[in-house]
């Protein structure tokens, strides 16, 4: 029974993830800002046969991510599965570059990339030791082709996914893997914010903005995600590892 920790699981893509793992057997510790979401998740999972651990956290605080880790292993023993889903959009605050609010370039450099940084070095010596271990980063594939007004999750997409190359090439002899999950368009709160601001930016509907979201004529769901997550941490993947993987229905074929 696998130890997997998984951020930004109260809602959305994480949330997703966190119950596709449950119901693989998995231990799931689940941790978002929000307790009232991650109690809502924690019903899923433990619906779907887990036993969720539940752990509110506003990751960008320091010494957060430390407090994280060690109540999983206080509780349960070393992650063996780490999902770094957390993370801020570009929703929050669409602008060009030329106007561009630093203190949002802050926080998205340091939810969207220090803090998985953080996760992966605090849980990497416990992998070493057994080795074996899955790190899978949630990116998506504007760290392969840009979001308009939203240069600061471009930018911390691009260094996700750097960052899961160059600890991938470092562990790869070690039995642990590190990939990145490239999602396109996914029905999420966030996304909604992000369809409504482009929707009156462009003149249009966002239905018609939905239609467009893939050649699939619609928008991703997030259980389409967490399905690719989950084979990332089985055996049988042990030789991927340090890919950036699109789930975006051929949007992007990079």
């Amino acid at each position: 029974m696998k130890i997997t920790l998984v951020t930004g699981a109260g809602r959305g893509i994480g949330r997703a993830i966190a119950i596709a793992f449950a119901r693989q057997g998995h231990r799931v510790a689940v941790s978002a800002r929000s307790e009232a979401q991650l109690k809502s998740a924690a019903e899923e999972i433990a619906a779907a046969g887990g036993h969720p651990l539940v752990v509110p956290a506003d990751l960008t605080a320091p010494g957060e991510p430390a407090r994280i880790v060690e109540i999983v292993r206080q509780a349960w023993g070393e992650i063996e599965v780490l999902v770094n889903n957390a993370g801020v959009g570009s929703s929050q605050s669409p602008r060009p570059v030329v106007e561009f609010d630093d203190a949002f370039w802050d926080l998205s450099m340091n939810l969207n990339v220090k803090v998985p940084y953080l996760l992966t070095r605090l849980v990497l010596p416990a992998m070493l030791e057994k080795r074996w271990g899955r790190i899978i980063n949630i990116a998506s594939i504007n760290a392969k082709v840009p979001s308009f007004h939203g240069a600061a999750y471009t930018a911390s997409k691009h260094a996700i996914v750097g960052l899961t190359k160059a600890t991938a090439m470092e562990v790869a002899a070690d039995g642990i893997t590190v990939n990145a999950i490239c999602p396109g368009v996914t029905r999420s709160e966030m996304n909604d914010q992000r369809l409504a601001y482009d929707a009156e930016r462009l003149g249009v509907s966002i239905a018609d903005l939905e239609a467009q979201a893939s050649p699939l004529g619609r928008r991703l769901e997030p259980e389409e995600i967490a399905t690719l997550a989950v084979y990332l941490a089985e055996d049988g993947a042990r030789a991927v590892n340090g890919q950036s993987i699109n789930v975006c229905g051929g949007r992007c074929m990079e």
